[in-house]
């Protein structure tokens, strides 16, 4: 059992005992946090994938603790000119463990009946339909060295191919 989640601006694939750490969360350390922005699901038997969210599907999840994240430090200077800046950072993040994943009794057998996708009909998205290219004629331009008394010249040769 698995799902897809959108938390905090990115998407996760968590497990029951799946830890996390996400942008601090206003959450309480030691309650639960439902998350119900669900992309896919699969409970083992049946795939569930949303459009763009599962219906009915939810990840719940405990707040273990409110931490930081590592330091980034950002150093910028500009040389011969005796100018340096130094600044640091640390991301407050939340750490949050998955306790369970629930699903809909409805949305399981909408989700199968809905789940036959012939694979000569699925599009890729944000594309469209081609046209067929059109074979255009190339022009090759030459030049061929002719000696003549006076010196060399050149003269252009023109071919359609």
């Amino acid at each position: 059992m698995y799902a897809v989640i959108e938390l905090g601006g990115r998407q996760w694939k968590v497990e029951p005992g799946t830890r996390l750490d996400v942008n601090r969360l206003p959450s309480e350390v030691g309650k639960t946090h439902t998350v119900e922005r669900v992309l896919l699901a699969h409970d083992g038997k049946a795939l569930q994938m949303g459009r763009p969210y599962v219906s009915g599907a939810q990840v719940v999840c405990e707040v273990l603790e409110h931490r930081l994240g590592p330091k980034v430090i950002s150093y910028h200077f500009r040389r011969r000119e005796n100018w340096r800046k130094t600044v640091g950072h640390r991301q407050p993040l939340t750490r949050l463990v998955v306790k369970d994943i629930l699903f809909s009794e409805g949305a399981v057998g909408e989700a199968s009946a809905k789940a036959v996708v012939h694979p000569h009909t699925t599009v890729r998205m944000g594309t469209r339909p081609r046209a067929p290219r059109m074979v255009t004629p190339t022009v090759v331009t030459t030049t061929k060295r002719l000696s003549t008394s006076k010196g060399t010249t050149r003269t252009p040769k023109t071919k359609v191919t």
